[in-house]
């Protein structure tokens, strides 16, 4: 039975309000994908115009797809590929050294140095601008013989991303409970054992965070790659930004290969939200 109170309840105004921000930001973060996706299945010609409706407003055609996987199919592939393995190794990497660094610093104390102290110069490697330390890391990977080379670039990227990753997991382990481990070890469960059979388990929500925004980030990647991975190590973002022709920038090249670019670090989020959402808020609500 629907009352009249019910029907004349209104949602108040801060939630009104909250939801159309929410509907302005969403359309102001979809626009580009949208445009970038139709404007791959346009004409060349068609491209610099602002026309949305296909069959109507414009010709569908797959040109710049066919530019993509056909006529440039070696340099897209091989983009992609080293895309993928430079964004899996290197955010592995930083999963496997901050999972066990913001362990030691949540469960130990160093008695030499303080363990805030620890985590603040661990994460002041990050406060620097890139290109700061863009030329120091480009005389090292020069003397190591990794320029152009997937390693290099894997090591500048687990260099960068791992001090946001050993805070991140700090807090997920400095919230868990120290019960749990202690009673296994009385049990004469060893510090590893503990730390991978019981606290992995329980920070794995925080560790798919960890992983998905190292990829994301590592994915995303530019100034980098575009230094040290120019041609044998180049990625889709460099790639893209390479889409330059005597006749200026091809946009519908640059259309295809962003929803190229697109695809799997949003596939990888979607697969992991559940445990995304989870991971993110941990530690979030204190008891």
């Amino acid at each position: 039975m629907i009352t009249a109170h019910g029907i004349g309840k209104r949602k108040p105004l801060g939630v009104t309000i909250i939801l159309i921000f929410l509907i302005i930001f969403m359309v102001w973060t979809m626009f580009p994908i949208l445009w970038a996706l139709i404007t791959s299945f346009k004409q060349p010609g068609d491209s610099f115009k602002a026309t949305f409706i296909p069959y109507k407003q414009f010709k569908p055609t797959l040109y710049a797809w066919k530019d993509a996987f056909v006529t440039t199919r070696d340099r897209t592939l091989r983009s992609l590929r080293n895309s993928i393995v430079i964004s899996t190794l290197s955010s592995a990497v930083v999963l496997l050294l901050g999972a066990f660094a913001g362990y030691s610093l949540a469960r130990y104390e160093f008695k030499k140095w303080k363990n805030k102290d620890i985590a603040l110069w661990i994460l002041s490697q990050r406060m620097f601008p890139p290109v700061a330390v863009l030329i120091p890391y480009f005389l090292i990977m020069q003397r190591l013989h990794l320029l152009d080379n997937i390693l290099g670039v894997v090591m500048v990227h687990v260099t960068m991303n791992l001090p946001l990753a050993v805070w991140l997991m700090l807090d997920f382990f400095a919230d868990m409970p120290r019960d749990i481990e202690e009673a296994a070890m009385i049990d004469g469960c060893g510090h590893f054992k503990a730390f991978f059979y019981i606290a992995i388990p329980i920070a794995a929500p925080g560790l798919v965070a960890v992983y998905v925004l190292s990829f994301i980030f590592s994915w995303n990647e530019f100034l980098f790659v575009v230094v040290f991975g120019y041609q044998r190590a180049m990625t889709l973002p460099v790639m893209i930004a390479g889409s330059l022709s005597v006749r200026g920038l091809d946009f519908w090249k640059v259309a295809s290969l962003s929803i190229l670019a697109v695809i799997p670090p949003v596939v990888l989020a979607v697969v992991l939200s559940r445990y995304l959402v989870r991971g993110l808020t941990m530690g979030a609500i204190k008891e």
